[in-house]
């Protein structure tokens, strides 16, 4: 008879949960929202983002400034004194804080409190606040719109794919508005306002984007001609691009994500029959 290897041993130990228990319970609260207390958790810190960003806004128009500033400061110290304790307990209650730190997860949360900070040294730089609106991704997990989180999950891949066909592209879009730019000065000259190839280059960007601020306008015949074809090239812009991702987003397969964050990394969108995180290897 066979003896047992290592194996059944070994598949034994990653059964057991690791680390205190409390860990467990914090995060099941902080990255879940399958409990009423992990939804409670997600509905507060959704209403404090709302507050926070709506306290910046506020405290950018200055008649509002003059009369609530003190007071709107004072909010936005207490949010982010709130936050700051949340991104503790965030890194707290997962096994490995750094990859967590790390995540896009993470570093929105990191910034979500750092230009608090940074105001002490860098006036005015608290109307960066406004990043903690990217928190609010969170709201498909907390109201369980998981296709929402597939769509999304989805799109990134389109875009992933579609990468090296786009930086192609825009490689000879740059091409172009160089050639496009060079031509221009050549043409119109410092006398019609294209006083470098830098400017006539800028001239070329915000043409072929049909942008068109009329800051500076070709004023030779010769000067039209080359406008009009970048002009006509810009349709063709918008379209490449949209294609090319359009194409991808049909060729792509996902199956569907649920909400359950890696209680090691944090991380989330994994498969709904998914045993094991596929960012870090951890037992979900």
């Amino acid at each position: 008879m066979l003896k047992p290897g290592p194996f059944p041993k070994q598949a034994l130990a990653e059964e057991k949960p690791a680390g205190p228990a409390w860990r467990a319970r914090w995060h099941e609260v902080i990255f879940e929202a399958d409990t009423a207390a992990g939804r409670r958790f997600d509905l507060l810190l959704f209403t404090l983002i709302l507050i926070s960003v709506l306290a910046v806004c506020l405290e950018s128009v200055r008649e509002i400034r003059q009369d609530y500033g003190l007071a709107l400061r004072a909010a936005e110290w207490v949010i982010t004194g709130l936050f700051t304790l949340e991104f503790a307990a965030r890194l707290l209650t997962v096994r490995r804080p750094l990859r967590y730190a790390s995540s896009f997860y993470g570093l929105v949360d990191l910034l979500a409190i750092l230009p608090t900070y940074l105001s002490l040294v860098i006036p005015g730089s608290q109307s960066l606040q406004v990043i903690r609106a990217l928190r609010l991704l969170r709201l498909f997990r907390i109201f369980k719109l998981t296709h929402f989180v597939g769509e999304a999950k989805l799109l990134h891949a389109a875009m992933r794919a579609s990468m090296r066909k786009i930086t192609i592209f825009l490689g000879v879009v740059l091409a172009t508005v160089l050639i496009a730019g060079a031509i221009m000065y050549v043409i119109e000259g410092e006398e019609h306002g294209f006083t470098s190839i830098p400017t006539a280059v800028y001239w070329a960007v915000v043409t072929m984007s049909t942008v068109g601020y009329g800051d500076i306008v070709p004023h030779t015949a010769a000067g039209r001609v080359v406008a009009s074809v970048l002009m006509i090239m810009g349709y063709a812009i918008i379209a490449v691009p949209t294609g090319i991702v359009t194409v991808e987003i049909g060729a792509a397969t996902r199956a569907a994500n649920n909400t359950q964050a890696c209680p090691t990394c944090g991380a989330e969108g994994h498969d709904n029959d998914a045993r094991h995180c596929k960012h870090c290897g951890a037992k979900l």
